[in-house]
């Protein structure tokens, strides 16, 4: 019966696919609009930035839900953009990171979301948190949460790996780098969610906000209690006894924290959901990573490159400047897609494939890279380590049974749900 549903199910996806391509093609580049989040939803973008990518690296959309922005394609180019942070902006108060504009209302600073000098000062509060010897203190813990989810997951039943697995690690994982309340840790997840959802209506945009809010004032009680204790190793300690952070006004205080649950939450939790999906997409390399699963330390940054768990990055141009042979005026927003580059074929051999032992698996824009690179992207890369070598011990093969349901989003290409089974 499975077998019948997968045909079936493979077959709607390919007709989608192939539908997407003629779209893609047919479509004057004029009238592209790559941004559009239902295409990331129903994962048929990819054909749009193929295009692109050939025809057209730097474009520019003149139109959007979004408004008008500048799409950059190419790894070369988006490294260009990424690396020049004087003539590219990524401050909150030109519109911030992300190619949603933060009404003026709602701009709230953070480091990622900050030029020099500010953003170094803050950054390296929070660095100590994930350096090589913090990492190895946490590995024993990490493992054996692991160990206790999955040893809990049904065998011969559906059920849902995002929720059972990739969602309740990480928010393990940030409760215990915020020294967070254990039993209310799901608000975590919630408030992740809620930072980075879309809002289709303005009363809906106004709850968003009004949700941030609570997830401000809730994190403002336990920073006063952290600033009247001693200091510990949690990251609200670090940012409480740091004079960069330690008198933040609210919004700027709330902005960093959004930041540190978004960038905890999300890319671990979507690459250990797209590493399952991948591996069923190519099941020669689950055959190859059960025979030898030392390819685990190179599977890792592939996972991480094929699934781009944050498709892109935004910056504002900071004067007139000259991009890919396009004219970039002074307050352009310039969108980094982070998730066409990790596929441009000029600089990674065979880019839509997922390949376990690729020699340079780490030549990924996943994390960013300049002055902005994820300052956890160890902890991410522990974390699904640990993770697949607890599964290796356990299962034969997790099966995906069914199409994942995707996100409602331009900037986290994640899941919401992926169907899985594991036989008993």
């Amino acid at each position: 019966m499975h077998g019948t549903i997968d045909l079936v199910q493979d077959s709607v996806q390919a007709t989608a696919q192939q539908a997407a391509r003629r779209h893609a093609y047919a479509t004057p580049l004029d009238q592209f609009d790559p941004g559009d989040p239902a295409l990331f939803r129903d994962d048929t973008f990819w054909p749009y930035f193929e295009r692109l990518r050939q025809e057209e690296p730097v474009h520019y959309c003149r139109a959007s839900m979004f408004g008008p922005y500048w799409s950059v394609t190419k790894y070369n180019d988006i490294m260009q953009v990424e690396t020049s942070h004087a003539l590219y902006s990524s401050a909150a108060a030109f519109g911030g990171i992300t190619i949603r504009d933060a009404g003026v209302k709602f701009r709230r600073p953070m480091f990622i979301a900050t030029d020099p000098p500010h953003h170094s000062a803050q950054r390296k509060t929070v660095a100590p948190m994930f350096s090589p010897n913090h990492m190895d203190g946490l590995s024993g813990v990490i493992r054996e949460r692991t160990a206790q989810v999955l040893d809990s997951l049904p065998r011969n039943e559906t059920f849902d790996w995002v929720d059972r697995v990739s969602i309740e690690l990480t928010t393990q994982m940030l409760a215990t780098l915020f020294d967070f309340p254990w039993e209310e840790r799901r608000k975590l997840t919630h408030w992740s969610d809620v930072a980075t959802m879309l809002p289709p209506t303005p009363e809906a945009e106004l709850q968003r906000q009004t949700e941030l809010q609570e997830c401000g004032e809730y994190f403002g009680r336990l920073f006063q209690e952290r600033l009247n204790a001693p200091p510990k190793g949690d990251l609200l300690s670090m940012m409480a006894h740091s004079e960069a952070t330690r008198n933040l006004d609210p919004e700027n205080f709330l902005g960093n924290i959004i930041l540190l649950i978004v960038g905890g939450n999300d890319t671990t939790r979507n690459s250990m959901s797209g590493g399952v999906y991948a591996l069923n997409q190519f099941p020669q390399q689950y055959d190859k990573l059960r025979a030898n699963p030392a390819l685990i330390d190179s599977m890792v940054p592939e996972i991480i490159r094929w699934q781009t768990p944050l498709a892109h990055m935004r910056r504002t141009a900071t004067q007139d400047t000259e991009l890919g042979g396009k004219q970039i005026k002074k307050g352009d927003k310039v969108v980094m897609w982070y998730v066409s580059g990790n596929r441009d074929a000029e600089v990674i051999e065979r880019p839509d494939d997922f390949i376990i032992d690729r020699v340079r698996p780490n030549r990924h824009l996943s994390f960013g890279f300049g002055i902005h690179r994820c300052v956890g992207l160890r902890l991410a890369e522990l974390q699904l380590k640990i993770v697949w070598e607890e599964i290796l011990k356990r299962f034969d093969r997790i099966e995906v049974v069914g199409e994942p349901r995707r996100v409602y989003s331009s900037f986290v290409k994640g899941y919401e749900t992926l169907p899985v089974r594991i036989a008993g």
